[in-house]
């Protein structure tokens, strides 16, 4: 009697979850790049002997939920002994090669779960979703239970006139919908998420709310790299729409269907500068540009600006500094110069890095006119001295100079084209002279006098790792979706020279999970790394390469990022990793231990030992001498489980001190610049962490000011 409780009360758990659209346990990995998985079990695992036992009524149970495209119907088959014998799952509108192809394996998930908890499949969340739903619905009709019908409005009406809500969990947190509607029409909705990845998940927060009412329907496309977020929306929605007395399925397909590139009409346009592609170095050209009285056109083919550069979490590495000297701290240029050397392996073109670091105070001085102060300066892995530069709140640098920026140039009115992929240079008269692009429902040629490409690496480009680095295939990946090596292809066809191209970073401190970086200023605020046997293995703070490899060789290729409740509340980036629940907590190291599956005793005498260590400014196990000015000692403790992922790609187009490209004879090719991971030599065989700033900033610069003086030729 008791377990038969027991199992109403679980299924009535689940009915509350039914009208709460329940949470979805698998996240989308679309959006911070894990790879989907494509393999589906054999038909024959989609139904299983009626001799299992369970506490359901035998019979054929249906129930539907709305997926990504339509209605996803389950119908789940009860054996003579009370357990789920098949599972049919039919979802004609989901999208073939991702939730329609995970219907097999779901089903599979089903049998063998027994019911409704599944995992889901990664990148097809709003699928899992409704079949979770489903599934619910159709065990709690086989348990005897009554299911509670949603409202309904009246004949003729779509609606019943109110405000509703719904939530769901998007990627750092709840997601909140507050949705007011008449009787025929959604006239107006709000979306909170304040714990959505800044300039990535909020923009499908900013963005899908016009997108819904524009629309008059949920089922509209998911926001392009923020997948997680976005379908976190679009559940939340569906759950005000269903209190609202909505019937799901009637209201109209509006997934945008792209024209067939042959269908599309092209348009000519005409500029100073076309810039392609929207990170960081893109966007400090086009400022610089326009300020300089240029007319601009900045393509971006993804719905939003940032690239890569959204990614970054560290700071910006800099030399001889104002906020250097006003913090007594003893750095320059030179030691810049040579560290960045040594830690890219003596591969670098010691040119750029000249410029790079001569010009890095200038860039810092620029970001402060701009509203974008970086006044925070502590130590990255490879650096002698204190030089990377980050927000004041120790909050990731990326998001921040990213919103600084698009503010910037909504001040500047810089004509920015989202959705639009370049697909060409124009080369003319041995010279470029304009781009090809390609929208969503028009194909642009798009003539300027010069043109810049800071289309960023190529680290989220699989065939590209692969063809150039084998060993990396599969390997977790950190990057943009964006960054597939778009302007490396288009720069080679005008022959545009290659440089270090088979360089490609890994970071050592990734979650795998979720592919999120987690940031150097970790490390470089105190923390140490520990292996499963709760040992120190390294120096936490040598460079990327040398740390990613060493974690490598520890038991299962991983380790743990240690660190206490001081360095938490000086670093605002964290925050993020605790919200979205990839952190373990404990009150004491040895409870720490115990949740890492560790020896509660090897734990806490390494810590003993590395606060000894801070304390005498001296680590006589690994020689580390940065990043000691504070100790971990303050409750509770937090740990990271982490591993290396392909972070940044060196290598690329090759270009002078200048920022022209140097085609395949040594010479500069007219019209055309280049700034950012784009290109190749700056940081050589292995990027020191912070670095990357600093070329998108400089040459960012470079390329605009080289762009306009070629302009005025």
């Amino acid at each position: 009697m008791k377990d038969a409780i027991t199992k109403k009360d679980f299924l009535q758990g689940i009915l509350a979850a039914i009208l709460a659209f329940a949470v979805l346990l698998g996240m989308e990995a679309i959006e911070h790049g894990l790879p989907e998985r494509t393999s589906a079990p054999s038909a024959e695992s989609l139904s299983v002997s009626a001799d299992i036992e369970g506490d359901y009524r035998p019979g054929a149970y249906t129930a539907s939920a709305n997926g990504f495209g339509g209605p996803v119907e389950v119908t789940l088959t009860i054996g003579e002994n009370g357990g789920i014998t098949a599972a049919d799952i039919v979802g004609s509108g989901e999208t073939p090669d991702v939730g329609g192809a995970a219907i097999p394996e779901l089903s599979a998930q089903l049998l063998s779960a027994q019911s409704a908890e599944i995992d889901g499949v990664s990148g097809a969340s709003l699928t899992t979703g409704a079949v979770r739903e489903a599934a619910a619905a159709a065990l709690a009709e086989a348990a005897g239970l009554d299911v509670p019908s949603a409202p309904k409005a009246e004949d003729g009406n779509l609606f019943i006139p109110g405000t509703y809500t719904g939530s769901s969990k998007g990627f750092g947190g709840d997601v909140n919908v507050t949705l007011t509607v008449s009787e025929n029409a959604m006239d107006a909705l709000t979306i909170e998420g304040d714990h959505e990845t800044e300039n990535i998940g909020s923009f499908a927060v900013s963005m899908l709310g016009d997108r819904i009412l524009d629309a008059q329907s949920p089922n509209i496309d998911a926001l392009t790299g923020a997948t997680v977020t976005s379908g976190a929306i679009l559940r939340a929605l569906q759950q005000a729409l269903t209190e609202a007395g909505a019937d799901l399925s009637a209201f109209p397909d509006a997934h945008v269907t792209e024209l067939d590139s042959a269908e599309k009409p092209e348009e000519t346009l005409e500029t100073d500068i076309v810039i392609v592609g929207a990170g960081g170095a893109g966007m400090t050209a086009a400022i610089k540009a326009t300020q300089a009285g240029k007319d601009v056109i900045l393509l971006e083919k993804m719905p939003y600006a940032g690239g890569n550069t959204t990614k970054a979490t560290g700071g910006m590495n800099a030399a001889e500094t104002h906020y250097q000297k006003e913090q007594g701290i003893k750095d320059t240029v030179k030691q810049f110069i040579e560290d960045t050397i040594t830690g890219g392996h003596n591969l670098n073109n010691p040119a750029l890095v000249t410029v790079m670091a001569e010009n890095s105070a200038k860039g810092i001085d620029w970001l402060d006119s701009i509203g974008a102060p970086l006044p925070k300066v502590s130590f990255s892995g490879g650096a002698t001295n204190a030089r990377i530069h980050s927000p004041e709140d120790g909050s990731g640098v990326g998001a921040y100079l990213v919103t600084a920026f698009l503010k910037k140039m909504d001040e500047l009115n810089v004509n920015v084209m989202y959705d639009t992929k370049a697909t060409s240079l124009i080369y003319e008269n041995n010279a470029v002279t304009g781009v090809m692009a390609e929208g969503k429902t028009a194909k642009y040629a798009i003539h300027a006098k010069s043109v810049i490409l800071t289309t960023g690496g190529f680290g989220s480009n699989e065939d590209m790792i692969v063809q150039y680095k084998p060993e990396l295939k599969g390997t977790v990946k950190t990057g943009s979706p964006g960054a597939t090596g778009d302007g490396i292809v288009m720069a080679e066809e005008v022959g545009a020279a290659l440089v270090d191209i088979e360089q490609i970073q890994l970071h050592p401190t990734v979650e795998q999970n979720t592919s999120m970086l987690i940031t150097e200023g970790v490390r470089g605020d105190g923390a140490i790394l520990v292996n499963q046997s709760g040992k120190r293995f390294i120096d936490e703070l040598l460079t990327r390469d040398v740390v990613s490899a060493a974690e490598l060789e520890q038991e299962g290729g991983y380790a743990y990022l240690i660190f206490d409740q001081r360095l938490r509340d000086g670093l605002k980036a964290t925050e993020k990793y605790i919200s979205i629940g990839i952190t373990t907590q404990a009150d004491t190291i040895e409870e720490l231990a115990e949740k890492l599956g560790m020896d509660p005793a090897t734990l806490s005498e390494t810590l003993s030992n590395w606060n000894r260590y801070v304390a005498d400014k001296k680590d006589p196990d690994f020689g580390r001498d940065t990043g000691m000015e504070e100790d971990l000692s303050q409750a509770p403790y937090y740990a990271i489980k982490i591993a290396p992922g392909i972070h940044h790609t060196m290598g690329g187009v090759q270009i002078d001190t200048d920022a022209e490209v140097i085609n395949t004879k040594g010479r500069p090719i007219p019209g055309l610049f280049a700034a950012g991971e784009v290109t190749g030599g700056v940081h050589g065989g292995n990027r020191i962490g912070g670095t990357a700033v600093t070329d998108i900033v400089v040459f960012g610069t470079i390329a605009s000011e080289s762009a306009v003086a070629y302009c005025d030729k």
